[in-house]
């Protein structure tokens, strides 16, 4: 979940209030205070709430909250002579498009700084690592309209962001970190897609990188703002959030104009959705008694406008409020707007003792082993994709790998067969910190269908080698009682001659050794590995 910096005195200038104030409330309206520091407060938001990206809309949400503002502020949008033009193959590569124009900016360094995390924070969530919606932010003043979004050769060349000299698309996805991280989003393309100027300046790359001529900086007063993607939704949306950030700024916003072969339109559309609550429902869902005009004002308290009509309320969705999909959502901010502190406390219907469960007993036993080892335990995530764990690993894919139907992310497409590769990219996370770096996780694999319980661990420094792991496997099993055989191992993921199997009663358990040098650099690391994988629920 994005992690969001408010700096005090910028919270304090667009609220007008004390921040610790704000501080003091923040969790209450779905959040996780990181760290209060002497000039910020590091936020832990959740995924359903990208409205509070940034320290703009997180003072947009906390006037309301706090009764600062009785009336949710709406943005109004003035149409420009700013035009965009859809042409080449771009309906077949990446069709969707918004834009806007925001004018009369004034940029700090601290609103540059939470631009940019705002628009790396939605690209995650909601452009689901740019594949659905890539965002591009320009200084208008460098480009000279109408635009245009074509289609390109992959030797078509520009000055990309942070470089001096232009270079081709194709060595783009090559040489630019942007590039490498995003070249798989255009690796079924054989031309590229471009935003230009009418003059032939380039504005971006999408969904790679901006020019360098279009740079956002502290002179930078007027904007124009581009969304492409996949998901016309998603490319809204995150359009909605970034151009009423800047609004907050001061920015007044101008519609663009959108053309292609078989339409017209204009975006931002920032117009209020009107739906219908209720009042039975919310009480029956809560387990508390409200009137409509409660339930209207704890709306309000969590920026919508509402109002009441006898057992109904009518509720005016913002239009960066895009987590609210269904009546149910409306009532969970009812919850929050009432306060969770205030809602009654009642005994369950039913009582009983638990007990730890013989699995749970067994992993935090091997948790007490490898702490003692001097290991950190780490929590990788359970889904992964094909190319991490088998093509980065070196190894075939397993015949038991399952797969997802419907996977929301290329980086999410199965699940895990194999803890090491969820470790190595923590190790891969974390190579700015200093050596050594000893993890281990114990957890779940699914294979054929079944849950396995695994253990497994990474050592990274200059001196790593097989000794180092032969030895932690010999003092792990000792630990847990089992007999064990080592013998030659064939895994690639492991260097030849370097690695072992590990078997219980003639059955291979696991295995161990240094890690195979193209797996250190798969996952962009660079110093030797030891490792090991073992089943331990036997």
């Amino acid at each position: 979940m994005p992690v969001v910096s408010l700096y005090l005195d910028d919270l304090e200038k667009l609220l007008g209030v004390d921040p610790r104030l704000v501080v003091e409330r923040l969790p209450m309206i779905g959040s996780d205070v990181e760290r209060v520091l002497d000039d910020r407060v590091d936020v832990e938001f959740f995924p359903n709430r990208p409205d509070l990206y940034s320290v703009e809309g997180v003072a947009r949400a906390m006037r309301s909250f706090l009764g600062l503002e009785r009336v949710p502020r709406r943005y109004d949008v003035t149409r420009s002579r700013t035009s965009i033009t859809l042409s080449g193959k771009i309906d077949l590569i990446r069709p969707c498009i918004g834009c806007a124009v925001v004018r009369g900016v004034s940029l700090t360094s601290r609103s540059i700084e939470s631009l940019m995390s705002l628009q790396e924070s939605l690209h995650w969530s909601i452009g689901r690592d740019r594949k659905k919606a890539s965002i591009g932010l320009h200084d208008l003043s460098t480009l000279n309209p109408p635009f245009t979004y074509t289609t390109v050769s992959p030797e078509f060349a520009f000055t990309p962001l942070d470089f001096e000299e232009p270079i081709s698309l194709s060595e783009i996805l090559k040489v630019h970190p942007k590039g490498r991280r995003y070249a798989h989003l255009l690796s079924d393309v054989s031309e590229y897609p471009l935003i230009h100027d009418s003059t032939g300046h380039v504005l971006s790359f999408p969904p790679i990188i901006n020019s360098n001529l279009t740079r956002v900086s502290l002179n930078t007063r007027d904007l124009f703002l581009e969304v492409t993607g996949l998901d016309a939704s998603a490319v809204n949306r995150a359009l909605n959030i970034v151009v009423t950030a800047l609004a907050e700024r001061g920015g007044t916003i101008e519609a663009v104009e959108i053309r292609d072969d078989n339409q017209v339109f204009l975006t931002p559309d920032l117009s209020y959705q009107t739906r219908r609550l209720e009042v039975t429902g919310v009480n029956e869902l809560l387990g508390i008694t409200l009137t409509a005009e409660d339930v209207a004002e704890r709306l309000v308290r969590m920026g919508f406008d509402a109002r009441s009509e006898g057992e109904v309320v009518v509720v005016e969705v913002p239009p960066y409020r895009c987590d609210i999909l269904h009546h149910w959502d409306l009532v969970e901010d009812v919850a929050i707007g009432h306060g969770y502190e205030n809602l009654p406390a009642k005994r369950p219907h039913t009582f009983t003792i638990g007990s730890s469960h013989e699995r749970s007993t067994l992993q935090s036993l091997v948790r007490e082993i490898m702490i003692g080892f001097g290991y950190l335990e780490v929590m990788p995530f359970t889904l992964t994709s094909e190319k991490v764990h088998f093509e980065w690993m070196r190894r075939q894919r397993s015949k038991d790998a399952l797969s997802l139907e419907n996977p929301i992310s290329e980086e999410y497409t199965m699940l895990r067969t194999s803890l090491l590769p969820g470790l190595l990219k923590i190790l891969g996370a974390n190579k700015h910190h200093e050596l050594p770096q000893k993890v281990f996780e114990v957890g779940e694999v699914v294979a054929g269908e079944k849950n396995h319980l695994h253990l497994a661990s990474l050592s990274i420094h200059p001196k790593a080698n097989y000794t180092e792991a032969r030895s932690l496997v010999d003092a792990v099993m000792r630990e847990l009682g089992h007999e064990y055989v080592i013998t030659d191992s064939d895994d690639p993921a492991y260097i030849t001659h370097r690695s072992a199997e590990i078997s219980v009663n003639s059955i291979v358990v696991g295995g161990f050794g240094e890690v195979h040098p193209e797996v250190i650099q798969n996952f962009d690391l660079e110093n030797p590995i030891v490792g090991m994988e073992i089943k331990i629920d036997l």
